[in-house]
């Protein structure tokens, strides 16, 4: 009786305790007017495409004829190329845009995730911004729409650069945990209303090759744009629709001019899929980074771009 009472007990302080947590970490959805005045500044602006109205920066000389698009990966935002912005647009016109599902641009109204659906949408912020052809850039998630979108409308692709890009069915050696949370059907319901910042920090270090450089300004970043209303509903099923392999077949028929970048600490996406894309792509070439991770553009984006101009230059 008094082992049945005392398991009761300690149930009962677990229960509380849970409670608390949660209470605690309680974040419902922030409005897209409330974020924008922090995270969209001048040269933010909205533009109304695929019905939706997507948060898009467009830099550097207009006159620029092959704009340079950059596609970020899943859970980041159009921040993530900071660094490179500041670096290309001072001789390359720079287009990004938050992706349906992430950053200020929110949830497609039509809740459609699937990769040849995100191609379309590249091209129709391509065709609103009245641009024939242009370097695809992404990262993960933003890699895979890049080269679906080089495969899809060839034409429209001059340039391929793909950052430890997805595409092939993979087994990641380590996963962030949001990423784990976001997929169970349990734990996703309680993530629309809670969302400890400590689960967002830690995410984002898995994703680092030195953890150490993950400063309390980027994990705010990643925080309250992951609270954007309807995100953290549209990030489970772009978990469900964007899947890795149906497409893998047609990577071999890409036939633009290919820079593969990879971290070797890359424990989501391991280094052996870069070599992948460097043998199936004919006209590529690859540069792994032996200190960095999955977002290497952003963990150090100095040296990675600096080898993206070298690409361009030559090609």
């Amino acid at each position: 009786m008094i082992i049945l009472k005392r398991s009761l007990y300690l149930l009962l302080i677990a229960i509380v305790s849970f409670a608390i947590y949660l209470y605690a970490n309680k974040a419902p959805d922030r409005s897209v007017a409330e974020l924008s005045e922090r995270w969209a500044p001048e040269p933010s602006k909205f533009l109304n495409i695929a019905g939706m109205n997507i948060h898009l920066r467009d830099e550097g000389p207009i006159s620029d004829k092959e704009p340079i698009v950059l596609i970020h990966g899943t859970s980041a935002s159009l921040h993530t190329w900071d660094g490179w912005v500041e670096v290309l647009k001072e001789q390359r016109r720079v287009i990004r845009f938050d992706l349906p599902a992430f950053g200020l641009t929110g949830p497609d109204p039509q809740n459609n995730y699937k990769i040849e659906h995100y191609a379309e949408v590249v091209i129709a912020v391509l065709d609103k911004l009245q641009i024939n052809e242009s370097v695809l850039a992404g990262n993960s998630l933003g890699g895979y729409i890049a080269w679906a979108t080089a495969v899809l409308h060839p034409d429209r692709v001059s340039k391929l650069i793909l950052v430890d890009a997805s595409g092939y069915p993979y087994e990641s050696k380590s996963m962030p945990l949001a990423f784990k949370l976001s997929k169970n059907p349990v734990t996703s319901l309680l993530l629309k209303n809670v969302l400890p910042k400590s689960l967002v920090a830690r995410s984002v270090k898995n994703v680092y090759g030195n953890p150490d450089l993950v400063s309390n300004e980027l994990v705010e970043r990643y925080y309250q744009l992951s609270l954007r209303e309807g995100n953290r509903s549209a990030l489970k099923a772009r978990f469900e629709q964007t899947l890795p392999g149906p497409m893998a077949k047609k990577i071999r028929t890409i036939k633009q001019p290919t820079l593969v970048l990879w971290g070797k600490k890359d424990q989501l996406i391991p280094e052996k899929f870069g070599v992948q894309f460097s043998q199936e792509i004919p006209n590529s070439q690859l540069i792994i980074f032996d200190k960095l991770g999955h977002v290497p553009h952003e963990e150090d984006p100095q040296a990675t771009v600096s080898a993206v101009i070298r690409f361009l230059q030559v090609n």
